[in-house]
């Protein structure tokens, strides 16, 4: 479990749950999207959206688009930064919590 100062994650019913829990929490610079699978497929999602010959005009249109371009990721792809992890949390510990090349 990560601790990156959001609220939700520093609020004192939520580090009772884990420590009631025995989760372990380790220190996560609040600003480390690198380190976080989520960002890299939100910019490969938000590239598609920018390639497309229309853009989106309507939330609904922005929807649909984002479904579509979900549902065609490959999970091979998915995968692959799942796998990365290891790699990427290896890096930044090396960098002492600086900046990264991912």
């Amino acid at each position: 479990m990560k601790a990156d100062n959001a609220r939700p994650h520093v609020a004192r019913v939520c580090r009772q749950f884990l420590d009631d829990e025995g989760i372990d929490a380790i220190d996560w610079p609040s600003r480390s999207p690198e380190l976080n699978p989520i960002q890299h497929i939100r910019d490969v999602m938000s590239r598609c959206i920018r390639r497309r010959q229309v853009a989106p005009q309507t939330v609904q249109e922005l929807t649909d688009a984002l479904i579509q371009v979900w549902e065609e990721i490959p999970q091979d792809t998915i995968r692959r930064l799942i796998r990365s992890m290891p790699r990427h949390c290896r890096e930044y510990i090396q960098a002492r919590g600086g900046h990264t090349h991912y």
